[in-house]
């Protein structure tokens, strides 16, 4: 079973070390402003200068870090942002990925005044974004040159998912 909870100060650097390049620190972040090379302080930093911001990380079973996560409540209270997922590389493949964005599902529609949780994910993160659809989210606004990577221009797509369309698992 993945379980979520608050990022310690420890975690960073474990986190930190999950991001093998400037693109893959792009496709998690966003346009976060962290910079490569990418290290823990960077991640401690962001909590700090955004209190709101919930930095979650996923344990296994056996209580180890399998992943990331962060939800941000937006301005008016009804949405939650999801965002920053991230699957350490020797959990990929395994579950893990949808079983703790189901789980930060819980934490944000666990306040009564949330009605639904948007995400932006990149047009061409095909993997990211099959999870999402399986857990209910929808895509909605198209980002053209959402960012730009390197010499290419990245498309993102807002995908969201309203509290009544989502089906918690036992």
């Amino acid at each position: 079973m993945i379980r979520v909870r608050a990022l310690e100060p420890d975690d960073a650097p474990v986190v930190a070390s999950w991001i093998d390049g400037p693109e893959a620190l792009v496709v998690w972040s966003g346009k976060t402003g962290f910079t490569w090379p990418f290290d823990g302080r960077q991640l401690l930093d962001l909590r700090a200068s955004d209190p709101a911001r919930r930095l979650l990380v996923a344990t296994g079973p056996d209580g180890s870090l399998v992943g990331h996560v962060g939800l941000r409540g937006e301005p008016g209270g009804a949405s939650v942002r999801l965002g920053m997922v991230l699957v350490a590389p020797a959990a990929r493949g395994r579950g893990c990925g949808a079983a703790m964005v189901e789980a930060a599902l819980g934490v944000a529609f666990a306040d009564p005044a949330v009605e639904r949780v948007e995400l932006g994910v990149y047009a061409h993160n095909d993997s990211a974004r099959r999870i999402y659809e399986r857990l209910g989210f929808r895509a909605g606004r198209v980002h053209p040159r959402s960012i730009l990577v390197g010499d290419e221009w990245w498309t993102s797509v807002t995908m969201s998912l309203p509290r009544e369309a989502w089906s918690p698992s036992a």
